[in-house]
């Protein structure tokens, strides 16, 4: 079962957009991805039409009630899986934050789904949270979602050094990809970005870029991925090819 978080510390970077479109592409090449919204606003659950779902079915029932993840598994009829996201998550910090061990929490309850050789991606909040470092200590890599302006840029640069102090207690590398997000090849600063980015981070930058399209933003509110929404938009043909080119690495295996 290969984890994957999908972070960045900086919000509005296309990380729920990422998490959500690369697991439906995964689906149509024949994964069976199972998602982790671990973001009290739940926005990966409300992008998949789920609203207004009880506390007790959601991934706050895990962290707060310990009920184990697997009844907590959500098939939907598009062929992706997901434990659901619920605000009650806000309440992880303060009553878990002083357990001892607690960031290993999430990655135990993954031990225990076992037999399952599907991918698991995981979207996460932009902080370094009790839940988020539960995604990064249960994460085999990460990527990294990131636009072309200087926040986001000073955001990516946050993000690695959280990263790299987080691999001492792990006793291991985190491997990770960024993926540039809102890319429009016009405007020079996307330009800019991207050759600062190759320059930087060279391998872990992926070729696949995603493109600043309209439809990425709608697909949301109509409760559907990219691909079930606009199959022949410019989103749709990045995020499929991001995803072939990080499967032809071994990202999810």
């Amino acid at each position: 079962m290969a984890v994957v978080a999908v972070f960045n510390q900086k919000g509005g970077v296309g990380k729920t957009t990422t998490t959500l479109n690369v697991a439906a592409a995964l689906v149509m090449l024949e994964r069976q991805p199972i998602l982790i919204d671990l973001d009290p606003q739940a926005h990966l659950s409300l992008a998949l039409g789920l609203k207004n779902l009880p506390g007790h079915v959601c991934a706050s029932a895990y962290f707060l009630h310990d009920k184990p993840l697997a009844g907590l598994v959500r098939k939907l009829p598009n062929g992706l899986r997901i434990i659901p996201g619920h605000p009650d998550l806000a309440k992880v910090d303060s009553m878990l934050g002083g357990v001892k061990g607690v960031a290993a929490k999430l990655r135990n309850g993954l031990n225990q789904l076992g037999g399952d050789n599907s991918p698991v991606l995981m979207d996460c909040a932009p902080a370094l949270s009790v839940l988020t470092l539960n995604a990064l200590f249960a994460a085999d890599r990460v990527l990294i979602p990131v636009t072309s302006d200087y926040l986001a840029m000073q955001g990516l640069h946050r993000t690695e050094i959280a990263l790299r102090v987080l691999e001492k207690p792990l006793g291991r590398p985190i491997e990770r990809r960024m993926v540039i997000t809102r890319y429009a090849e016009d405007k020079p600063q996307c330009r800019d970005a991207l050759a600062t980015l190759k320059q930087r981070y060279q391998e872990e930058l992926t070729e696949a870029k995603i493109a600043d399209d309209l439809a990425l933003a709608e697909s949301p509110a109509h409760g559907m991925d990219i691909f079930a929404y606009a199959a022949d938009s410019t989103g749709a043909h990045d995020y499929r090819v991001l995803t072939m080119e990080l499967l032809s690495k071994g990202f999810f295996e």
